[in-house]
């Protein structure tokens, strides 16, 4: 069962498409949010979740103090998915007069980054695991505009998976390894 873990709409459960999506698990979301509010990266910070799923990790982030989030996420169902968790999110705060905004965009990650202009100080980049990283180096180039200085970007990919090669323009922190999953922590520069 995917849920939100902390913050203001702590223990609500969200929906899951029937397949085609690997929701982060609580425990590497428990793990993630516990560094991200160490280090104050979350207060009113603009988020964007790249390949959203059922939009757990940017609505985490609501959850617990981001401002805004926009959820990319181009399978169709998923999508109605992550519009349901974030509506849920939506009314979870509204009652306790919390404001945030949230989006939801149903297209390919690679079109969003070429048509968005937005700003983003905490982004969540969890492919498929069959997306290749050569993909997944491109779009964090495309994305690199479109981070404030100080941006966390954090990437999911599987534990069997090459390492990536990280673009210019970013400080490699480390990567965390879950069993089949590898967390790596970017920053921008």
């Amino acid at each position: 069962m995917t849920r939100i873990i902390g913050g203001q709409a702590g223990s609500l459960k969200l929906a899951t498409p029937a397949k085609n999506t690997r929701p982060t698990s609580n425990r590497i979301r428990e793990s993630i949010f516990s560094r991200l509010e160490s280090r104050g990266a979350i207060e009113e910070a603009r988020t964007l979740d790249l390949y959203a799923g059922t939009g757990a990790l940017a609505l985490e982030a609501l959850s617990r103090g981001a401002k805004s989030a926009y959820l990319v996420e181009k399978d169709g169902k998923a999508a109605a998915v992550c519009i349901q968790n974030a509506n849920t999110i939506q009314r979870a705060l509204e009652k306790q007069s919390i404001e945030v905004f949230i989006k939801t965009v149903n297209k390919a990650v690679g079109s969003f980054l070429a048509s968005d202009s937005a700003e983003y100080d905490l982004v969540f980049i969890d492919p498929p695991y069959e997306v290749e990283n050569s993909q997944v180096e491109s779009e964090l180039e495309a994305l690199l505009p479109r981070l404030s200085k100080g941006a966390v970007v954090i990437v999911e990919r599987s534990s069997r998976s090459a390492e990536l090669v990280i673009p210019a323009g970013y400080e490699f922190e480390e990567t965390k390894s879950y069993g089949d999953t590898n967390v790596t922590w970017l920053e921008r520069i």
